[in-house]
């Protein structure tokens, strides 16, 4: 750990513009969650004869017959390895781009990394077919890797006392864009340009072509913003040296490499819960279709609960008590939230079938997952150098992507054979031994 460095004023504009960064990144990983069990259905009956995506389809229905499984669980299962490839991209490219932001700054990273991920909506604004689909959103991983320079930027435009205050505006960006993204993909999903203009099909326009179209024109806004009004926070003098080789790069290499303890536990306690947490976002919009009959209406009233909570949790609730209770106990309490919320959100949703009790515990799983979010992130922030914000949170960012790219296998292969119950029973067990973990995590020097 390191001592402590003088306090940096605020730079409310900066802020303001990291802010719309993530909250704009948000959106794009969230706006298909409600829409998607539809997409899914509707690529299949386009292309299950042929090519790579009826292949696939064909195998999966092979195995969901010999397994009696339901259709929604195969298409967990296909939706899960899909969001496992975006999140793969985000691991790979998220150190490569937080540490390339030490040596070169903040701002021509983030213009980079933005006007990539508008030109990914664009592919999917097109992607009349699958592989064009499949490759928007594999670019998309690859510049959403841009999350961890933007966190980077938040600390270094905030002191140390206040870098849980400033790790609060990051996560109402997270809750804003996780309210918003799903909203505009359940709001837009009866908006089909074809049954205007059904020659826009030759183009490869398609049923969803709406939610990247806003995607699209988001993503260009905050471009132009970010080149018109973002102020450089990190001067020249506080850059890195050298660029890192391609095994310097690797997030794990640099992890196992850091010598730093501290940061090498709380990055094994953010891969644990992130890779718990992540089993809700993988089949949530499954489970509550298969078991509550939920459409994509329904599903956006789900994010727009949690998108709501996230907000007030992370902009006040949390931003104000976690410097008062302390980033380890906040961390470690959120944690156990998220675990007993989760164990009861099964229960809701699989055995009552109780919308009630489900809205509650996705509200307790929100508030845990809002203080657990900031509290783990300023530990990061905390206990790394100052000129090395970028690549230390690149990697903790990274080890994230890494959990999502795993976790939605897992859970989707978990759905596919036990249910959703047992799939968010488990998704207890794995917050409660991350709770576990956080509590041998030391107090940072502020």
């Amino acid at each position: 750990m390191t001592s402590a460095t003088p306090a940096q004023p605020a730079k409310p504009l900066s802020l303001g513009v990291i802010f719309l960064t993530l909250y704009i990144d948000l959106i794009g990983f969230s706006i298909f969650f409600p829409v998607g069990p539809a997409m899914l259905e509707w690529y299949v009956n386009r292309e299950a004869e042929g090519g790579l995506l009826g292949t696939l389809i064909r195998h999966l229905e092979a195995l969901a017959h010999a397994a009696h499984a339901s259709d929604l669980a195969t298409g967990a299962l296909f939706a899960g390895a899909l969001g496992s490839v975006y999140a793969l991209m985000q691991f790979v490219f998220s150190p490569v781009w937080g540490a390339r932001s030490d040596r070169t700054g903040r701002r021509p990273v983030l213009l980079m990394t933005i006007a990539g991920n508008a030109f990914s909506y664009l592919l999917l604004f097109f992607s009349g077919n699958f592989l064009l689909f499949f490759a928007g959103r594999i670019l998309g991983g690859i510049m959403g890797g841009n999350i961890a320079v933007a966190i980077a930027a938040v600390s270094d435009v905030t002191s140390r006392e206040n870098r849980a205050k400033g790790m609060g505006i990051v996560g109402v960006a997270f809750g804003l864009g996780f309210l918003t993204g799903p909203a505009i993909g359940g709001l837009t999903a009866g908006f089909n340009l074809l049954d205007r203009w059904p020659g826009l099909a030759a183009w490869g326009v398609h049923p969803f072509s709406v939610p990247a179209a806003i995607a699209f024109a988001l993503c260009l806004l905050n471009l132009f913003w970010v080149q018109a009004r973002f102020t450089e926070t990190l001067p020249p003098e506080a850059r890195g040296g050298a660029a890192a080789t391609l095994r310097e790069r690797n997030p794990l290499h640099s992890l196992f490499q850091q010598p730093d303890a501290a940061i090498r536990r709380v990055n094994l306690v953010g891969f644990v819960v992130t890779f718990g947490f992540s089993f809700f976002e993988s089949v949530i919009s499954f489970f509550t279709a298969d078991a509550l009959h939920y459409s994509p209406r329904d599903l956006t009233l789900i994010f727009v609960n949690i998108g709501l909570v996230s907000i007030v949790t992370q902009g006040v609730l949390a931003r104000r008590f976690v410097p008062k209770l302390g980033e380890k106990f906040s961390a470690v309490a959120g944690m156990a939230l998220i675990g007993v919320a989760f164990a009861g959100l099964g229960y809701a949703i699989g055995v009552a079938k109780s919308a009630p009790l489900m809205y509650l515990m996705l509200t307790l799983s929100t508030i845990g997952s809002g203080f657990a979010n900031v509290a783990l992130s300023s530990l990061v922030s905390l206990y790394a150098k100052p000129e090395e914000q970028g690549k230390v949170l690149g990697i903790y960012r990274s080890l994230g992507f890494l959990a999502r790219a795993l976790s939605p296998a897992v859970a989707g292969w978990l759905f596919f054979n036990s249910g959703g119950t047992i799939t968010f029973v488990i998704a207890s067990v794995i917050l409660l031994v991350s709770a576990a973990l956080g509590t041998g995590l030391p107090r940072p020097h502020k």
